[in-house]
């Protein structure tokens, strides 16, 4: 299992100076970068999860979270829990054949929820990467982490937890700080167990009534670039190894555009030409140009991966986070300074590389090279969309939208 493992052997020789590294991660930090676009599905799939798994319906699918939160409607979560333990089982025994599976989540309701699910799934958890947390916060937080301690002695099973950041107390203006700074403690706590760190902003948006639209990236609703900015400056310093992950995209393929996109038409025109009008067209038509954009504001501020809730939402992601050939020049460049410091003009003439400054940046371009892949000089995110879309159904919906 890799990244962009639909194209062919040939379309990776030409796009990619290194290429994405195969096979299953089991170093926890390498693992904490390579969930890429997560794809929410209903945890009431019924059969539908292993079918698409064993026939590679949606191509690219790394990670996944099978929701029984806010994706079950609360009448059918007795049923949803029974679908989710056949499903699992049905995993296990796919996985002891030797089939590939993706990262595989679990988002729970509540701590009883995932307590009763546990002692459910028995051996199906070798299954489970991890459970995601909603509604993460300082009551319910020790409860989620000491019984997935107790579960990985109880059942020999490495899982990994996902705390959702999205209550009031964290966002807050008068708790914010307070409530973060103690909600570190507690992570730091139970650092060897927490995998990711993701921020709820439909919860946090809906706690003052907003709603970002199709033209606009949540960075745009500025309550929320606030809490985003505090929660880096809190969790996003290297030496603590923590990674953020961008909040949910809502939207997917339907309606009419009102605003000019800001997707830029350059980088289509140089690579593909009138054909590459064709394609960034097709993003615009279905609200993907929002999404290239706000994925590129996660990525200035150091968020890594995305929650997605539709299929053709993981090629653009998964694009973006691919290395450009300049940006692995300019991190090698700067390791290769070691400790020295000074600056020296990059390899592309167009910038200074400082290396002390820099330095935690090219480590993470170095662990991102790895898992993404660099592309090969003038290639950029374009050219895997443009290969992507030329693979028949590739981001054609499976089923409805998952949860968030």
């Amino acid at each position: 299992m890799g990244y962009f493992n639909y194209l062919s052997s040939e379309q990776k020789r030409m796009m990619f100076f290194i290429p994405p590294e195969e096979g299953p991660i089991v170093d926890k930090e390498i693992l904490a970068h390579a969930l890429g676009a997560t794809l929410y599905l209903p945890g009431n799939t019924n059969r539908q999860l292993c079918k698409l798994i064993v026939e590679n319906k949606i191509p690219g699918l790394i990670s996944t979270v099978l929701c029984l939160e806010d994706a079950i409607d609360d009448r059918d979560v007795a049923g949803a829990e029974k679908s989710l333990v056949l499903q699992l089982g049905s995993l296990l025994t796919l996985k002891e054949r030797g089939v590939s599976l993706p990262y595989i989540f679990v988002r729970v309701r509540n701590v009883s929820q995932f307590r009763r699910l546990t002692r459910v799934l028995g051996p199906s958890l070798h299954v489970l990467t991890g459970f995601v947390f909603p509604k993460f916060d300082l009551l319910n937080g020790r409860k989620f982490f000491e019984h997935l301690w107790e579960t990985r002695r109880r059942f020999g099973v490495t899982l990994y937890g996902m705390p959702i950041i999205e209550s009031p107390a964290f966002i807050n203006m008068e708790t914010r700080a307070g409530q973060l700074l103690e909600l570190k403690k507690l992570l730091d706590y139970y650092r060897e167990l927490v995998l990711n760190i993701r921020i709820g902003a439909t919860d946090l948006s809906g706690i003052y009534g907003l709603r970002r639209n199709p033209e606009h990236t949540i960075y745009d609703i500025a309550v929320i670039r606030e809490f985003i900015a505090a929660l880096v400056n809190i969790f996003g310093r290297p030496q603590d190894k923590y990674v953020l992950s961008g909040p949910v995209w809502e939207y997917f393929p339907t309606g009419e555009r009102l605003f000019k996109s800001m997707l830029r038409q350059t980088p289509f025109n140089e690579q593909f030409g009138s054909e590459g009008k064709k394609v960034r067209q097709r993003l615009l038509c279905r609200y993907l140009d929002g999404l290239i954009r706000e994925v590129m504001l996660d990525k200035a501020n150091g968020l890594i991966g995305k929650t997605v809730i539709h299929p053709s939402h993981l090629l653009p992601v998964q694009a973006l986070y691919a290395v450009t050939h300049e940006e692995y020049c300019d991190a090698r460049d700067i390791l290769s300074n070691g400790c020295r410091g000074g600056v020296s003009k990059s390899i592309y003439n167009n910038k200074m590389n400082e290396y002390k400054p820099h330095t935690n940046w090219a480590k993470n371009i170095m662990v991102l090279s790895k898992i993404y892949g660099v592309l090969n000089e003038k290639y950029d995110y374009t050219s895997i969309i443009y290969a992507g879309e030329k693979i028949q159904g590739l981001g054609q919906p499976v089923s409805e939208p998952g949860g968030r």
